[in-house]
């Protein structure tokens, strides 16, 4: 029996509700299922070693840190690797075209990016600017790499880049509770890079360039930082929202997209800004003379002990 040509690594946290969905969408594929697992308290573990998927068990620091320590650890043996999240599917079409495309020796290309497919609280976001939107996340074993950023990292490919015509599913959320834990937590990780890479402490590594005549990676990743972030703090929000809301025709998917574009577009990146200007005060306070009264107000007062008889608390 000859040896699969394809690897798929999928990283799971408590995914027991998708990664049987995401492991059913690779039905067709010929390929080695690694599941890195960074401490599931549920059936996830269990759900994978019943499909036959290898396991490997790592202590999750960011998405960049444990792909990249995948790479580097897990025993892959094929020609190509494909990386996906537990909560993304292929489609049919796109698992046919994978399989002709790997199996090929001839192709130009070290890469592959997919044409992804956005679903929020059960609805296809046709507009926009989120479909169709490309990632790269098929590349020859040993070739990728993902750039060392706290958020919004993506893989780099040491060669030339082709583009797949089907698309793959990502399910962001079916419920807001889940989604506004997750972007508040990358709100704090975004500023932290945001700040990081503007004093210079970026970290070495393989990174997207910003450039505006690129792939649709680098065209994102020019805009996000050479226009986008050159606005001032708060007005930025409100521009991308009505960007996307109403420029790119958001609006057309219902109320579905109303919610996504507010709280992606504007929510989302006003925390962020909020979260710099934050960390940006609190530099500017701890610099400032004691007898600055904005520092002297926020210093905590000595503890004395309260006099005999008197109430600690009064």
């Amino acid at each position: 029996m000859p040896h699969p040509m394809l690897s798929v690594i999928i990283l799971t946290l408590d995914e027991e509700a998708n990664l049987p969905l995401a492991l059913a969408s690779l039905r067709g594929l010929d390929a080695e299922v690694f599941v890195v697992d960074s401490g599931s308290t549920d059936r996830t573990v269990q759900i994978a070693r019943a499909a036959g998927c290898q396991i490997a068990l790592h202590p999750f620091e960011n998405y960049a840190v444990q792909r990249n320590w995948a790479f580097d650890h897990l025993p892959i043996r094929t020609p190509w690797t494909l990386c996906l999240d537990a909560d993304e599917r292929l489609t049919p079409e796109l698992v046919d075209e994978i399989r002709q495309t790997v199996s090929r020796h001839d192709s130009p290309y070290d890469g592959y990016m997919l044409r992804k497919r956005t679903i929020f609280m059960g609805r296809w976001l046709r507009h926009g600017g989120q479909y169709p939107a490309h990632h790269l996340r098929l590349f020859r074993t040993g070739r990728g790499r993902c750039e060392a950023r706290l958020y919004d990292q993506h893989f780099v490919v040491d060669g030339r880049v082709g583009r797949l015509s089907n698309d793959y599913i990502d399910v962001i959320t079916s419920d807001l509770g889940t989604f506004i834990g997750r972007h508040n937590r990358w709100a704090e990780l975004e500023a932290a890079e945001i700040l990081g890479r503007s004093s210079g402490a970026a970290t070495p590594g393989p990174a997207v360039a910003p450039v505006l005549t690129g792939t649709a990676i680098e065209r994102r990743r020019f805009l996000r930082t050479r226009v986008y972030q050159r606005f001032p703090l708060f007005l930025r929000p409100f521009l991308f929202w009505f960007y996307g809301y109403v420029l790119r025709l958001g609006f057309l998917d219902g109320v579905e997209g109303l919610v996504f574009h507010t709280l992606q577009r504007f929510w989302f990146r006003f925390l962020i800004d909020a979260r710099i200007w934050e960390r940006r005060r609190a530099l500017m306070l701890e610099s400032a003379p004691a007898t600055d009264w904005r520092v002297s107000a926020r210093r905590p007062r000595p503890v004395t002990s309260p006099a005999p008889g008197s109430d600690p608390h009064g």
